[in-house]
């Protein structure tokens, strides 16, 4: 099932390409009211293609081809393709005024095709889809009871385009586990089997999964299927030989290397551009309130070493993390101080300590001693995170939007690893890319709010 997730974002790509050409081809002949010649298609098809590259791209902006969108719901994914498609439309637009090389003007031709080319895609979504082979929906039993194993049940059940159709849920302390798994099996004609083999009496009760397997019963492991469909570690699975197996720094040397360039050539290009900002946001935090413009804070790095940051100040104060007993700041923040933070501009002055290498441009956000301290004592590994460079931006920073600020909270700190341990163990060129692209997407969002 973790393949079949993996192989239906290629799916989709491959079928949103073929449905990009088969609207421009059926727009051409509405537009003409005749079948368009080869020429004719072909003239458009050089400048559509390049078209088709960046229109993909915005899709994957638009998170279309992550396992949580291919599961959603018909209204759900209608809306998110008709706001991307309308994207696509305005880059068209602009791509044939600003770069007029290739002899067509399709003005009529780009209302129409934003109409077909929006049908083609929802229909290819919505309802060819599904009915392949990749998202045929299987009876399938679940063996496990952990607290991640229920919010996985919770998450297939919901998701009405989930590969997987929960027909019973066996518990692990069953004494005749095998019996009941094999009985549950012919019962339901049952093709897959999620399983916690995390759960020792899970794994001795399957010592032989090959008989099964001969007869076409596949099983996944539920920890595995968690962060396909969640994108965060199941903390349960969280021990000393996940640490040894998954923190391992040589075999990351080369991804380590060319991950520093790319931090250092990122923050002199970002740096660079943003210099004239400087004086126009220190006016603003000058006239706003009163205060420095600029604080400097110790936070906790690679390694557990302490590294001084800057950011521009956006509270009535410095933030160092000493929130008394009631575990929440006393500050306030200001006016300025919010638009800071909406735009991430706050942060400007740390790709000072991009360029200096104690921070990435990617990586798990780097929090205030007193509060690591805290943390330490009350959350098991989480010091797991300290042992890959701290970054800008990061995995659990998209995807968790209750993390604390300026407080203290045990539980949702707790969920912030799990994202932050998800990435990890699948930190890669790739995924730093995908973290940069999102973070850049939900920046305009927010600016534009």
């Amino acid at each position: 099932m973790v393949t079949v997730f993996r192989l239906r974002p290629l799916a989709l790509f491959a079928g949103d390409l073929f449905f990009f050409a088969s609207a421009l081809w059926l727009s051409l002949l509405v537009r003409s009211v005749s079948v368009p010649t080869q020429e004719i298609f072909l003239t458009h098809a050089i400048p559509f293609s390049i078209l088709f590259v960046v229109w993909v791209v915005v899709f994957f902006i638009a998170g279309l081809y992550e396992s949580r969108s291919i599961i959603l719901a018909r209204r759900a994914l209608s809306v998110s393709l008709l706001v991307a498609q309308i994207i696509n439309f305005t880059i068209a637009a602009l791509f044939f005024f600003f770069v007029p090389l290739f002899g067509i003007a399709p003005k009529t031709l780009l209302l129409v095709y934003l109409v077909i080319s929006f049908l083609l895609v929802l229909l290819w979504r919505v309802y060819i889809f599904p009915v392949l082979g990749l998202q045929k929906a299987e009876n399938t039993i679940v063996v496990g009871n952990t607290q991640e194993v229920q919010e996985l049940v919770a998450a297939l059940r919901v998701a009405p385009r989930a590969p997987a159709h929960i027909v019973e849920i066996i518990d692990p302390a069953s004494p005749a586990l095998t019996l009941e798994t094999e009985a549950a099996i012919k019962k339901y004609n049952v093709h897959f089997v999620i399983a916690d083999f995390s759960d020792g009496r899970v794994e001795r009760a399957f010592p032989e999964a090959y008989n099964f397997v001969s007869r076409g019963i596949r099983f996944f492991d539920a920890s595995e299927l968690f962060e396909e469909v969640f994108g965060r570690m199941p903390l349960s699975q969280i021990n000393e030989e996940w640490v040894t197996q998954n923190a391992s720094r040589y075999s990351y040397r080369f991804y380590d290397s060319v991950k520093r360039i790319m931090d250092i050539v990122g923050a002199l290009v970002v740096g660079t551009l943003s210099l004239p900002l400087y004086p126009l946001i220190a006016l603003a935090i000058v006239l706003d309130s009163r205060g420095s413009i600029v604080i400097a804070q110790d936070r906790v790095g690679e390694n557990n070493r302490l590294v001084r940051m800057y950011k521009f100040r956006s509270m009535s104060g410095n933030d160092n993390g000493k929130y008394g007993p009631s575990g929440v700041t006393t500050l306030t923040v200001t006016r300025v101080g919010r638009v800071l933070r909406a735009t991430r501009l706050d942060e400007l002055p740390q790709l000072w300590n991009v360029l200096l290498g104690s921070l990435s441009l990617i990586g798990p956000r780097s929090e205030l001693p007193p509060l690591v301290a805290q943390y330490e004592r009350l959350i098991p590994y989480y010091g797991v995170r300290h042992l890959i460079k701290p970054g800008l931006s990061g995995w659990a920073q998209l995807y968790y939007h209750q993390d604390p600020h300026h407080a203290a909270d045990v539980e949702m700190t707790k969920m912030k690893l799990s994202y932050d341990l998800y990435y990890l163990k699948h930190r890669s060129l790739t995924l730093d890319i995908v973290v940069a692209i999102k973070t850049i997407r939900r920046l305009l969002i927010k600016s534009n709010a």
